[in-house]
């Protein structure tokens, strides 16, 4: 089996379409459904579907994409190897993120492209809890977590403590307070991020605890949409500091401690225990541990 074969594959079934596989490969469309069709024929397997609208794997083609996946960052793992024996301070780092974990790398990655200019940074915004089996899967080489994964196939090393912001706005009445109880929460909206994680989790669990309500009325995909609602007194919200922190010197919006609840969140830096990293990764790892 030839690995351009499997090249082809993958990205047609990451493209969804055999025309844009072939813009993306610099080949012809016919080019491309020979190469997947002498692929089907070497595996007795039929891979894509092609009676619908959209272009579908089948079963076989499901598995075969997953190891193409492999074999994909396996080559790119290859072509990061063979550059920094050419130079030393090249390569490739890819790192995984969310949204708001991404804003505790940007120091690090300031400092790190001064340091190796010609190394290419790429931080992937993954959903926090893929991060782990994309790290084992070979996706990622480092990720950024605010959770301990509890897996022996990672290592863990904590590179910042933040801690949840109950913020509002400077016209909302908490906004002169210094701190206030969980049981004065009862009547207020809440702007909630829709995305599950473990400190929503306790946020819950304390509100319970005290028998206070939690009226998340309005439910967000994004820290930013959150804090702009937040801003025009449509509701308060928990955010991590970090995300709020040029917001509270500016004063458009208002940090209030909630005195029977303090969210510590540990910020992670994650990689995997039993694969070598990457020149760039390990420069990388230095640096934050400096």
């Amino acid at each position: 089996m030839e690995l351009y074969a499997l090249r082809v594959f993958h990205t047609v079934a990451t493209e969804k379409s055999f025309s844009r596989a072939a813009e993306r490969l610099l080949r012809t469309q016919p080019a491309v459904s020979l190469a997947i069709q002498k692929l089907e024929n070497e595996l007795g397997e039929k891979l894509i579907d092609r009676s619908g609208k959209e272009l579908m794997l089948t079963d076989a083609g499901q598995v075969v994409f997953e190891y193409a996946r492999r074999f994909a960052n396996l080559q790119r793992e290859m072509e990061n190897a063979l550059a920094e024996l050419r130079d030393n301070a090249a390569g490739r780092l890819i790192i995984g993120a969310n949204e708001s974990t991404t804003l505790y790398l940007l120091k690090h990655i300031q400092r790190y492209r001064r340091l190796y200019p010609k190394v290419r940074v790429q931080v992937r915004r993954s959903l926090s809890s893929k991060i782990p089996s994309q790290l084992v899967d070979g996706d990622l080489e480092l990720g950024v977590i605010s959770y301990d994964p509890m897996d022996d196939r990672l290592v863990c090393q904590v590179i910042y403590t933040d801690h949840l912001a109950f913020v509002v706005s400077p016209q909302h009445r908490f906004a002169g307070r210094e701190s206030v109880s969980i049981t004065e929460l009862g009547m207020e909206t809440f702007i909630a991020h829709n995305v599950v994680s473990p400190y929503r989790e306790v946020v819950l669990r304390e509100f319970q605890r005290h028998k206070v309500p939690l009226n998340m009325d309005v439910e967000m995909p994004t820290v930013e949409t959150i804090r702009k609602l937040v801003q025009r007194n449509e509701g308060v919200a928990f955010l991590p500091r970090m995300c709020v922190e040029q917001e509270l010197e500016q004063g458009t919006l208002k940090e209030v401690r909630v005195e029977e609840l303090h969210v510590e969140r540990k910020i992670r830096l994650v990689y995997p225990a039993r694969r070598a990293l990457s020149h760039a990764a390990r420069a990388f790892l230095e640096l934050v541990r400096d």
